[in-house]
């Protein structure tokens, strides 16, 4: 899978200590309706893509001692679905430790896709940083 950014430890991002995973995709779709710039991420648009199996971000995960959840955010997680949940599988099959979306859709947006996911795995936070 391609991704912009992988943080193996973040302690500012969600209550425990995590591993940050940068998605590689976004339709600024938050720029566009609220109509100024103001995207956290945006630099990562132009940030090298970064090839990694979703393999070895699990495994990158479990051989770090400190980290407790993982972090799907900037760009956007959610336009990257499948490679989402690709990652969600494996990572469910070695640990049920927190994992948390941040994403710039409305929950309303969203919802069939989230409660599939919900109903699926246990210990998933969808957390939209927006609501327009």
């Amino acid at each position: 899978m391609i991704v912009k950014e992988i943080r193996d430890e973040d302690f500012t991002s969600y209550k425990k200590p995590s591993m940050v995973i940068g998605f590689p995709s976004c339709t600024f779709k938050c720029e566009r309706e609220c109509g100024q710039k103001m995207c956290q991420n945006s630099a990562l648009a132009t940030a090298p893509d970064i090839e990694i199996s979703v393999e070895n971000i699990v495994n990158r995960y479990l051989q770090n001692p400190i980290t407790k959840a993982i972090i799907f955010g900037g760009l956007e997680p959610v336009d990257s679905w499948s490679d989402m949940v690709s990652l969600i599988d494996e990572f469910r099959k070695h640990t049920e430790d927190d994992i948390v979306v941040y994403t710039g859709y409305k929950m309303d947006e969203i919802c069939k896709k989230t409660y599939w996911l919900g109903n699926k795995y246990k210990n998933i936070s969808i957390n939209s940083f927006f609501e327009y």
